[in-house]
């Protein structure tokens, strides 16, 4: 691991950038090309030979993959001047969504990439989503124009259509498929070509817009600069009155309209050969913002939830930062990756966790480019980094100067959606395979771990099958230990579905002294989605407010158990209005009993329902296969919801329950000849259907 003094960029020559997209699309190369032309690598890795930089796990190498988002930092210059861009290359297979999310919580700006195939996929379409979340400014780029079906109208189009109509080209491509060679730029009104059949040749051609080209660009450049023209007066003044502009008006107005998050620029190429990724560069750096232009962030204070604190991303400021990863390193133990907010952080130095109350101690400071480590003696406000030593810490927590403390927007994650019973291949492994299983559950938040108290089974519970499979791998070859896993099962839930209120009330004499408590619980359904709110509305002492807490820790923990078949409780509101205490025998474990008695028994009086995950299916295929399809669905209780033709392809769009859906992606490639394209991402929980919860109830309550 080497040592640098981290040469320090002003905040505004930064660049902190996600690369996202639907798998296949483009990610890893692309970063490998940037990674190239930036003078990081000596050549350009190929997905196929397993020579990436970027997919760095022996899984990713052999499954084309890409897994865990992986960090770089690498320098460009635009008119003479050198930015830093800090890249994070993040996966593109739903399973593992979570590495998205937690990746553009951080990120100042990102580049969506698009398969000019097929334009707009369903995995775009929620990366978008979560890039529209954390108010993340993008560019576009229409990759593998130079491939047989590229197509990039049908592209353009599905993006204005799918994502926002705000998007505009500001390259055209010179050629069709195996003739792209070049692009128009629009700004420049320049022509830049090169060699297809060459590689490695730059876009060092720059020539006059062909002929046959010159309306084509006009149309759309009129297009670029009347978008343009609504995110600044100045510029739409100017426009009006039919003045000419130069290079430096159209990138400063168009980066403003960009940073505004409401306007999204396109490029087009094919970035396995690497000759557009310098244009990339540029739009990166003209037009997605640096640290300098998101002035401040905003916290709350985490002694006053509702005292809102603001931080300048400035080095002046008190020190603060978001841990947004954490990773473990054979060599080194654990790191966790942080976005710097303000102030400066050096190491040796002690953090406050302002998230958990605890202090941690900074070992080393190190830059990350993929696997490999540089060692700094610090970082400051706007940089991205890892650091080495905290034991406590985890996804999502804040860092702060203890004596200026602040909790920032924290990571939400979804729920996991598929339970698979797991035990080591020898006994003599139990203990190496819990130790194994909670660092991952440590790395991974939509990786859980618990002990199913009916069987004494360790479950794990992930996104999909996938998720599951390559967490069960890393625990062989990372930590040296084989596990046998039973077939997957679905992470059902329970809710109820009528308003109840209940007496709970503990009373126990066994000489000396006694316990008591007492009280009552109104149940009642919330909206789905709403999770579990609790509420205190003892009035005159009913109840002494101390033992409030143990009925709400009552509450909570018999959530864990629903009533039914034994699932976790979600949506419901229970709401303490009444109840009465002894002086000398009420205790807080008394009334943590006589709560989840008055929670369990309501529950069972107020209609319990189950709840299933539903998936959105989406399927790419032939039109000869659509019926077969369609039909397979329905027969899966799923509802059909969409059909659409995508160039030579059909579209299927579907609601279908996870529980039908097991070994689908298999049956797909069977049914299609290996030619149908499957997406299959969570959507939503839904109450299941009577029969089948009889059915569920039933050979739960067998075992």
């Amino acid at each position: 691991m080497g040592k640098s003094e981290n040469v320090k960029f002003e905040q505004n020559k930064i660049r902190n950038i996600g690369i996202i997209a639907h798998i296949d699309a483009g990610k890893t190369t692309t970063t490998e090309s940037i990674l190239y032309f930036t003078g990081k690598i000596h050549r350009i890795g190929r997905i196929d030979d397993g020579a990436t930089q970027m997919d760095w796990m022996e899984q990713e190498r052999e499954r084309g993959i890409t897994i865990q988002s992986a960090a770089t930092t690498c320098f460009w210059k635009v008119d003479g001047v050198n930015h830093r861009i800090n890249i994070i290359d993040t996966p593109g297979h739903v399973d593992f969504t979570a590495e998205v999310e937690r990746s553009l919580r951080v990120l100042d700006g990102a580049l969506v990439i698009f398969d000019a195939r097929r334009g707009v996929e369903p995995q775009s379409e929620t990366v978008w989503r979560q890039a529209d979340k954390y108010h993340v400014p993008r560019v576009c780029f229409i990759n593998k124009l130079n491939l047989i079906g590229g197509d990039f109208n049908l592209s353009l189009e599905t993006i204005r259509d799918r994502l926002s109509p705000n998007a505009y080209p500001v390259h055209l491509p010179l050629g069709i498929e195996k003739d792209v060679h070049g692009i128009i730029d629009l700004v420049s009104m320049k022509a830049y070509t090169y060699d297809p059949n060459n590689a490695d040749s730059e876009l060092l051609n720059e020539e006059e817009i062909p002929a046959d080209m010159k309306e084509t660009a006009d149309k759309y450049r009129k297009e670029l600069l009347e978008a343009i023209a609504d995110h600044d007066d100045a510029f739409m003044e100017k426009y009006l009155e039919g003045a000419e502009f130069t290079e430096e008006e159209i990138w400063k107005a168009m980066r403003k309209a960009v940073i505004s998050g409401k306007f999204f620029p396109i490029s087009t190429g094919d970035s396995r050969k690497g000759n557009i990724v310098p244009k990339i560069l540029d739009l990166v750096v003209r037009l997605l913002p640096s640290p300098a232009d998101i002035s401040e962030v905003v916290g709350m204070d985490p002694k006053d939830p509702e005292k809102k604190i603001t931080r300048k991303l400035v080095e002046e400021e008190p020190f603060s930062g978001l841990v947004f990863k954490i990773a473990t390193d054979p060599h080194i133990g654990s790191l966790a990756y942080i976005r710097m907010y303000s102030g400066v952080l050096n190491s040796g130095s002690y953090v406050y966790n302002s998230a958990k109350d605890i202090k941690e101690r900074v070992g080393r400071v190190v830059l990350m480019h993929a696997n490999d480590r540089e060692e700094v003696e610090g970082i400051r406000a706007g940089d991205i980094a890892a650091l080495v030593g905290l034991k406590d810490s985890t996804t999502g927590d804040t860092l702060c100067d203890e004596s200026h403390k602040i909790i920032l927007e924290s990571i939400e994650f979804p729920d996991p959606v598929v339970n698979v019973a797991i035990e080591p291949k020898t006994n003599a492994d139990q203990e190496k395979m819990s130790l194994a299983l909670n660092k991952l559950a440590q790395e991974d938040p939509t990786f859980k771990v618990f002990v199913d108290e009916e069987t004494g089974q360790t479950i794990i519970s992930g996104m999909g099958e996938l998720h599951i499979e390559i967490l069960v791998d890393r625990m062989k070859r990372e930590f040296g230990v084989e596990a046998a896993t039973g077939k997957p099962q679905v992470a059902y839930k329970e809710t109820i579905n009528d308003i109840v209120e209940w007496e709970g009330k503990y009373v126990h004499q066994s000489g000396g002294r006694g316990q008591y408590g007492h009280c009552w619980l109104k149940i009642e359904p919330l909206e789905p989605g709403k999770g579990f709110e609790f509420v205190d509305e003892v009035r005159g002492g009913a109840i002494p407010k101390e033992y409030i807490p143990s009925i709400q820790k009552g509450v909570k923990e018999s959530l864990f158990n629903g009533v039914l078949a034994g699932y976790p409780v979600v949506d419901i509101k229970v709401t303490v209005y009444d109840g009465s205490y002894h002086d000398v025998d009420s205790s807080d474990q008394a009334f943590k009993i006589a709560a989840s008695q008055a929670f369990r028994e309501g529950c069972k009086n107020a209609k319990p329902v189950l709840l299933e995950p539903i998936m959105s299916v989406e399927v790419v295929t032939p039109e000869e296969y659509v019926g077969d399809i369609t039909g397979f669905l329905s027969g899966k209780r799923g509802r059909i919801e969409k059909t659409e033709i995508k160039g030579k392809l059909h579209l299927i769009g579907a609601k279908a329950p996870l529980s039908e859906l097991f070994g689908f992606t298999n049956q797909l490639r069977s049914m299609t000849s290996g030619r149908g394209v499957p997406n299959v991402e969570f959507s939503h929980y839904e109450k299941v259907p009577a029969n089948i919860t009889e059915e569920i109830v039933g050979s739960k309550n067998t075992k």
